[in-house]
């Protein structure tokens, strides 16, 4: 792949944002110290969707019950906000993507990674999820060539992102289709009236995709597991290019409105399992070790308000891909491909 132009995933000019979380009320704790009587876990705005609101809730009690301390839930509509609440230290975990967590590391080094979610063994080897390019069910056509779906008719096309520092709404995607069509300079992948003539950012996956279902944009990136609780492939699965899949009938907001409406994926990228990430100056070692065990625990993984069946009508915060899943133990190490893709 492609390395990304740094500027690209940079924060400049979003370190405000951090001084007023969306959601947030509370003061930020003291530095690292035990004796800190809360702690703040700040959720990307696709984690802050309200179907997730069990699992947050299920999060916070787990996290209170770990640490016997106040634990106060930062929802977002921005992911810089997030990046930003973690990195300075304001929140003392997060749960992010891979771009998203080498960026707050990038601005600070106390922001580390503790655990993420496993494959369908229980281990590393195949934590990942897919980013898809998709576009309308009744466009399909026009980007299948000698009967296989590709990516080589969108140029001068509509598209939508989720966010400049979204992994498999962005940084992955955008890689892609520098590959494809061999583009050292990316800025013009990401500005309206360059490769594309129109380029819009959904601001969330579940923004992206309703960007695409509305017809505003004419193809988009967005992820698999944000969209469960959404889509379901009425015609193939969500591990093959082609798919259809189609709005599902008790979809909540912002689909509520788009019941039945189908798109299909033109091109399946694998992506690096994000990670649970923790401020090393504002939450003690004490309290790390509590929650990595914790969060590491079968229990944890068999909470079915937090992890939610293969299948399941109505998927939780995360998704089983087998009765092993889990939470795994990681670290810095394990994501070097994407800290290359990134370029720091």
């Amino acid at each position: 792949m492609t390395k990304i132009n740094n500027r690209l995933v940079g924060l400049g000019g979003v370190a405000l944002l951090a001084l007023s979380l969306a959601g947030c009320s509370t003061k930020s704790t003291t530095s690292g110290s035990s004796a800190s009587k809360t702690i703040n876990v700040v959720f990307y705005p696709n984690e802050s969707a309200k179907s997730f609101a069990g699992s947050r809730t299920a999060l916070q009690k787990t996290i209170e019950k770990a640490t016997g301390k106040k634990v106060n839930l930062q929802t977002t509509t921005d992911y810089n906000v997030a990046i930003q609440a973690i990195a300075s230290g304001k929140a003392q975990l997060a749960y992010m993507g891979a771009n998203g967590y080498i960026q707050a590391n990038h601005i600070s080094k106390q922001v580390k990674p503790f655990a993420t979610v496993s494959d369908a063994n229980g281990g590393l080897k195949d934590a990942t999820y897919h980013a898809y390019l998709m576009v309308q069910k009744k466009n399909a056509a026009k980007y299948r060539e000698n009967g296989q779906y590709s990516i080589k008719n969108i140029k001068g096309q509509r598209i939508s992102y989720v966010s400049n520092s979204s992994t498999s709404g962005f940084l992955v995607p955008l890689s892609e289709i520098s590959r494809e069509f061999k583009i050292k300079n990316t800025d013009k992948l990401t500005q309206s009236g360059g490769f594309f003539s129109k380029v819009l950012y959904g601001g969330s996956h579940q923004g992206s995709a309703v960007n695409l279902l509305k017809g505003d944009v004419d193809v988009a990136a967005f992820d698999d597991e944000d969209l469960t609780p959404y889509l379901t492939a009425t015609s193939g699965t969500w591990n093959q290019v082609g798919t259809t899949f189609t709005v599902k009938p008790d979809a909540a907001a912002p689909f509520n409105t788009l019941k039945g409406q189908q798109v299909v994926d033109i091109a399946k990228m694998t992506v690096q399992q994000g990670p649970w990430v923790y401020n090393a100056k504002t939450l003690s070692a004490k309290d790390e070790q509590k929650l990595a065990t914790v969060f590491t625990s079968k229990a944890f993984a068999d909470n079915p308000k937090i992890f939610s069946a293969p299948d399941a009508k109505v998927p939780m915060m995360f998704q089983k891909a087998s009765a092993k899943t889990k939470l795994v133990k990681v670290t810095d190490k394990w994501y070097k491909p994407t800290h290359e893709l990134v370029g720091y």
